[in-house]
């Protein structure tokens, strides 16, 4: 058996008031004869007031009415006002507030017009009252309506800045995942690579050239005590809450020797313009598209020369790092390696190209802006 609404129960408590009301008057004016009116609209009334928060518009009417024609008709004189103040009070409360307001100057006319006739039922205090009390209804039902609908607004305006929090929070997310997938790679990718390149050169000179096996193994173990060192260092430093601590152990453009060094290759490098004293995060993403540059060409060129151009000129720092080498597979610029830099320059409101030079070879080409 389903409970009864609040307000269903609101109603009938509302009724049966009204219909002990009209029973004591009777009871204390007998002996009365009642016609039909004084059941019929009554119970009109008290049936509209059941209806009034599904049909809020078709019960103010019946009620409205039932009101009007019970005064001047019916031989009680009951309190049935109330269920017309009720009626009008939901109907402005669930939105039909022109409907409510149009119905309380109906009934107001109505009866009016019905006390011009001779006969006077209310005298004219009465009348002002009843019409106060038809204004009070329609005001605080549109009031209620207009407090219930601020608070879903501010409810509302709760759940959506709480749902933007927390997409914030997923994009943060997404970018510190990025940025540790990003630097894991810039450390570990290079020293990899390199690796990689001196173990197949001491595993082919092994037998007929042993001093450069030698050199070869000596480099690959510099170079992987190296890795374990800056791979140390990046956890290190990923592990920082400060947002404004060091973002990795790579080092900016005043070690750009080093960085040439380390990378196994000849490199023929040209410098122009002043390189120091460069923003902190543009230094460091120089050095990170440097070395992932001269990464690919040692991983995919197929050569281990290439040219290092980086230039300080009109506000910006241009790298270029190109060689002649035949190349393996392209992929369009969609890998790991060329999509962090890009991210990388990007970030700092530049731009990085890179792919196939017309006359051989490849080319990257990144352009970052020492001021944002």
């Amino acid at each position: 058996m389903s409970r009864l609404s609040t307000g269903t129960i609101v109603s009938l408590a509302i009724c049966a008031a009204v219909l002990a009301g009209l029973v004591a008057t009777y009871v204390a004016r007998r002996p009365i004869e009642l016609n039909a009116l004084d059941v019929v609209l009554p119970l009109a009334a008290c049936g509209a007031l059941l209806a009034r928060r599904r049909h809020p518009v078709a019960a103010v009417i019946v009620a409205a009415a039932s009101t009007v024609a019970y005064y001047p008709y019916a031989k009680l004189d009951g309190p049935l006002l109330v269920v017309i103040f009720v009626a009008l009070y939901t109907a402005a409360d669930r939105g039909h507030l022109a409907a409510a307001v149009a119905t309380g100057a109906a009934a107001l006319l109505a009866m009016g017009y019905g006390e011009s006739g001779g006969v006077r039922h209310v005298d004219d205090s009465m009348f002002i009252m009843i019409a106060g009390w038809v204004v009070a209804a329609i005001a605080f039902g549109g009031v209620t309506r207009n407090r219930r609908a601020y608070l879903e607004a501010a409810r509302q305006l709760a759940l959506d800045a709480l749902r933007t929090k927390e997409e914030e929070a997923r994009r943060r997310a997404g970018e510190e995942r990025l940025r540790i997938a990003r630097e894991l790679h810039d450390v570990i990718g290079h020293n990899i690579s390199l690796i990689n390149v001196q173990a197949a050169a001491a595993l082919h000179g092994l037998k007929k050239r042993p001093e450069d096996a030698e050199a070869a193994l000596r480099t690959i173990k510099d170079t992987s005590k190296e890795t374990l060192r800056e791979l140390r260092t990046t956890l290190g430093v990923l592990r920082q809450v400060d947002e404004d601590a060091p973002t990795g152990p790579a080092a900016g453009l005043a070690l750009l020797d080093e960085l040439v060094k380390a990378s196994g290759l000849r490199v023929r490098t040209e410098t122009s313009g002043p390189l120091d004293a460069l923003p902190t995060e543009v230094d460091l993403a120089s050095a990170r598209i440097i070395r992932e540059a001269l990464t690919n060409v040692s991983r995919h060129a197929g050569t281990d020369q290439a040219t290092l151009t980086v230039t300080n000129k009109s506000g910006n720092i241009i790298i270029r790092v190109e060689d002649e080498g035949p190349g393996t597979q392209y992929d369009g610029g969609t890998g790991y390696g060329i999509q962090g830099m890009r991210e990388r320059a990007t970030a700092l409101g530049g731009t990085l190209e890179a792919g196939p030079r017309p006359e051989g070879g490849f080319r990257v080409t990144a352009r970052l802006p020492l001021t944002p």
